[in-house]
Formats: C-alpha cells, sequence, structure tokens
C-alpha cells in the first residue's frame, strides 16, 4: 500500500530541515550533519545511501528521519516495504514533536493507509498537530466539529478551530469563519467581522467572496441611518 501524499510530502523534507523539525527537539551539529547527507543522497536518488542515513538517525530518535523513513517504506522505496513499519515511525516522530508527522498519521489513519480507518484516533493526532500549529489539521478539526463527523457537533469549537486555520491563511476556512459570523453559527452574529473575513479570502483568491462582500454591503446600505 502506497500514499498519494508521499511524494508531495517529500518535497519538502529539505525546508522541513531547515526548520528544524517544527516543535521537536533540535539536532546536534553532529546529527545535523548525518542528516543533511542522508537528505541529499535522497535528493540525488541514491536512495540505499539515503536509507542508511535515515535508519541510523531513526535508531536515535531523530523525528525527520523516522518521518523520512517511514515515507520510503511508503512508497514502496525499500527492498521490503511495510505499511506497519510506516505507521509505528510515524507515531515516534510524532510523538517526538514533528508537526507534520502528526498530520500525516492522522490523515493516513482517517483514510485507512495503515488498514481499517480510525477516525477516533485520527482526529486525537489532528488536534495534536492543530494544536502544534499546523493549519491543514486546524481545518480538520474545525470541520469535524461543524459536521460532527467522530466528534459531537459543536459549532464554537469548530469556529474557533477555523478561525485560527483562517489567521493562518487558509482561504476556505477564511470563508466559512467569516459565513459563521455572518449567520451567528458558532460565534455571535458580527457583520463587520464576517465582512472583514470575506474581504481577506476575497483577496486571497476565494471566488465565491466577492459577491457576499457585495451582499453585505447592499445590506449595510439599505438600513436606515
Amino acid at each position: 500500500m502506497t500514499s498519494t501524499r508521499a511524494p508531495r510530502l517529500l518535497a519538502i523534507l529539505l525546508l522541513a530541515a531547515a526548520l528544524s523539525a517544527g516543535a521537536a527537539p533540535p539536532l546536534s551539529p553532529g546529527q545535523q550533519t548525518r542528516l543533511d547527507a542522508a537528505l541529499a543522497a535522497y535528493e540525488a536518488g541514491r536512495l540505499p545511501a539515503a536509507r542508511a542515513g535515515f535508519e541510523a538517525l531513526a535508531t536515535q530518535r531523530v523525528p525527520l528521519a523516522e518521518y523520512n523513513l517511514a515515507v520510503m517504506h511508503l512508497r514502496a522505496e525499500l527492498p521490503q516495504p511495510s505499511v506497519d513499519t510506516a505507521r509505528r515511525l510515524l507515531v515516534r516522530a510524532a510523538e517526538g514533536g514533528f508537526v507534520t508527522a502528526q498530520f500525516m498519521l492522522a490523515q493516513g489513519l482517517e483514510n485507512g493507509e495503515f488498514g481499517p480507518r480510525d477516525l477516533s484516533l485520527a482526529l486525537k493526532w489532528y488536534e495534536v498537530a492543530a494544536t502544534s500549529g499546523s493549519v491543514e489539521a486546524q481545518v480538520a478539526m474545525g470541520t469535524a466539529y461543524f459536521l460532527g463527523r467522530g466528534k459531537p457537533r459543536d459549532p464554537a469549537e469548530s469556529a474557533r478551530w477555523y478561525r485560527e486555520a483562517a489567521k493562518g491563511g487558509d482561504v476556505g476556512a477564511m470563508y466559512l469563519i467569516a459565513s459563521m459570523y455572518e449567520q451567528g453559527d458558532g460565534v455571535p452574529q458580527d457583520l463587520r467581522l464576517a465582512r472583514y473575513w470575506y474581504d481577506l479570502a476575497a483577496k486571497a483568491g476565494d471566488e465565491a467572496a466577492p459577491g457576499k462582500l457585495r451582499e453585505l454591503d447592499a445590506r449595510a446600505a439599505a438600513r436606515p441611518s
């Protein structure tokens, strides 16, 4: 079983390394040097060397190495790829504070990439990642509470997570929190804040937001002064 998201995720590994693996503990200079060498080997297509480097660092509980090795398993880039091993490595990386691993683990659990779907456990990891600042996980939490999917429906909690994701730059979340302020769903009705978020969504490229701005402006102009 392979992950359709793995190629995209591996494409950001060099950036992730530069950002010191999110909330994970900082690496020693020697570990960072070995990690950089393993990443360079992977980018050059020298998969056995990359694997050896990641495996050596994974034995030292380096979260980014555990994550990279997990993705190599999911992409079947090892002689004996194992979904179970990938999951175990992702859990270790997630527990080590690597936010990308937390989110990827949650997605895999939700989508059944590691076996039977486990939405309850997926939401636990989405919440960990969301609390750590993952915008994608914040959207997932907002949607879970909005729809009552794996969580009791809770518009206030949904609004809280959509607002965080909107502050993090997610365009869809900007539109959704604007709509919630417009309707008073989970938050007190506030057309000023609704317009603020619709405006940001429109500037970020949302196609429906400009129409909502015109609608709110027309409603404001029609109100008695």
